[in-house]
């Protein structure tokens, strides 16, 4: 028995020492021989088969494995075949062939046997399944499987672990990999290991080392404790990136929420308050777009952001035509009537939809993050919206750059006077901007509907801030509402955390009192004689 232990051992150590890829799979009757010895063997003798089974180096040996911890892998009493039970509901179980994996169907389950497991192997095939992993081809399977290990590893492991990285051929595997072993080490009191985790982000690591420095050994403790420094050195840069990438994705929202807010009110000097509901609009028709084609939010998303844009600027040119063009000149009525055009645009919600908010389902490939660092990631969904928003302001700066449509917007801007004697239709270059301001207000809530819900209020939320935005990068200037909106989004991010959502307002807002007293115009004024006057 000790040469047979003896000659297994050296295969299990063999199979480790062995180039990622090379297994293959076993022949049936050796697949069914190592599965009966498990189903015969007793509990002390289970762990040297399940060790067999790893080392036998066949393709199907994690399958067989965590059906066995899953409490599915079982033997018929008939026929003594083994199965992978599907669904053990009622007298007749699903069950599948182990070796081939093909469904056989329903079987009595008096007629099977489950192989029976305890908690302690259960605990021993997680060390094993990892280190199936980490012989196979595919290197972010490795690397998963290795950053799995920190914190799991025990000595059984630690000894396979020393094998593999001989033999590991990829950085970020070996590093992983070398980061678990010495995380195992430390808590071992291994003093040299310590220099292997100074500076690892690992929450794992962290324990390993917050453990350490409570250490009796005093040359432990202390490196231990230095080890902890530079850490926290990188946590406070890593935190300080997230919040400046929550700030950014703040500001790109309110960058897209006020960009059409400054074109509409530096052409017309119009104080639109229905602008957040014109947001709201946008967001609802991404909503709708995703009852039109259910199971497909990708494509709903996709085909959103033109519709989004119709709606919303056909709203505002039915406000425009309906309300605004009888009030000019009297900007005080206009905030009066759009403002209870916004009412009535949020009580037509509440009837039409629902006064409930509305989840937006987030497709596929803007879900999860991107990790950079086990310390940050970066949500997807959000970096989307960043894009978005960049992508938009130069769509609006071609516009305003190279057409007809721009030169018009631009002097009429200036002097609207001076552009009508030049024989610029004021009035379409009002329905115009006013449409093409509405539109980006509805892109807007297309991508405020993937960070939040959609709801009747939603608009609401960003009005005061869209105006705030306008106002302090300079009326009508588009690289005016891009730096006051990524500026006001970042500071109100960083304020957030410790004064809080409400005060960090404030402060803000007082900010751009005392900084209107000082630049009335804004950040980027805007040139002309009209401006200057």
């Amino acid at each position: 028995m000790s040469i047979l232990r003896l000659l297994t051992g050296l295969l299990l150590l063999l199979s480790l020492s062995l180039p990622a890829g090379v297994y293959a799979q076993s022949s049936d009757s050796e697949a069914s021989a190592l599965l009966q010895a498990l189903a015969d063997s007793s509990y002390a003798q289970k762990q040297q088969v399940i060790s067999d089974i790893v080392s036998s180096g066949d393709e199907r040996a994690r399958t067989w494995l965590e059906a066995y911890a899953d409490g599915k892998l079982a033997q018929t009493k008939d026929t003594g075949a083994f199965v992978f039970v599907l669904s053990n509901r009622g007298r007749d179980w699903t069950v599948a062939d182990a070796l081939s994996g093909d469904t056989i169907g329903e079987m009595s389950r008096r007629n099977i046997d489950r192989i029976r497991i305890n908690n302690a192997l259960r605990k021993e095939l997680e060390g094993m399944l990892s280190v199936i992993d980490l012989t196979v081809d595919d290197a972010d399977t490795r690397l998963a499987a290795a950053r799995a290990l920190k914190g799991e590893v025990d000595a059984a492991l630690a000894e396979r672990i020393g094998t593999l990285l001989d033999t590991e051929a990829d950085d970020d595997v070996h590093d992983a990999l070398t980061e678990a072993l010495a995380i195992y080490q430390v808590a071992q009191g291994e003093v040299a290991a310590v220099a292997v985790l100074s500076g690892s982000l690992n929450p794992q690591a962290r324990v390993a080392l917050n453990n350490a420095a409570q250490s009796d050994n005093p040359e432990l403790a202390a490196a231990a404790a230095k080890a902890l420094e530079s850490i926290q050195t990188k946590l406070k840069i890593n935190s300080a990136a997230e919040t400046l990438y929550f700030g950014l994705s703040l500001g790109s929202v309110l960058v897209l929420a006020a960009i059409g807010l400054a074109i509409t009110f530096g052409v017309m000097g119009v104080i639109n308050m229905a602008h957040g509901e014109l947001i709201m609009l946008g967001a609802y028709t991404t909503w709708g777009m995703q009852q039109l084609f259910p199971g497909q939010p990708g494509l709903a998303l996709i085909l959103s952001i033109p519709a989004g844009f119709l709606v919303a600027a056909l709203a505002g040119i039915a406000i425009e035509r309906t309300v605004i063009q009888h009030l000019k000149g009297r900007p005080l009525e206009t905030l009066l009537a759009t403002f209870g055009v916004s009412l009535i645009l949020q009580q037509l919600v509440r009837t039409v939809i629902s006064p409930l908010n509305r989840s937006v389902v987030t497709p596929e490939w803007m879900s999860g993050s991107l990790m950079i660092n086990e310390a940050l990631s970066l949500t997807l969904n959000r970096l989307y919206v960043i894009g978005f928003a960049l992508v938009v302001f130069a769509g609006l700066m071609l516009i305003m750059r190279k057409t007809r449509l721009g030169l018009e917007v631009r002097a009429v801007t200036q002097n609207r006077a001076m552009a009508r004697s030049m024989g610029i239709k004021a009035t379409r270059v009002d329905i115009l901007t006013f449409g093409l301001g509405s539109g980006v207000a509805g892109l807007a809530g297309v991508a405020l509907s993937q960070i939040t819900n959609v709801g009747p209020n939603l608009g609401q939320s960003y009005i005061i801030d869209s105006f705030m935005v306008v106002v302090f990068g300079g009326v009508g200037n588009l690289w005016g509402t891009l730096v006051a909106g990524l500026s006001l989004g970042t500071i109100n991010q960083i304020l957030e955390p410790w004064a809080g959502a409400v005060l960090a307002k404030i402060v803000v807002l007082v900010f751009i009192i005392l900084f209107i007293q000082k630049r009335p115009r804004g950040l980027f004024p805007q040139k002309g004689r009209a401006a200057e006057g």
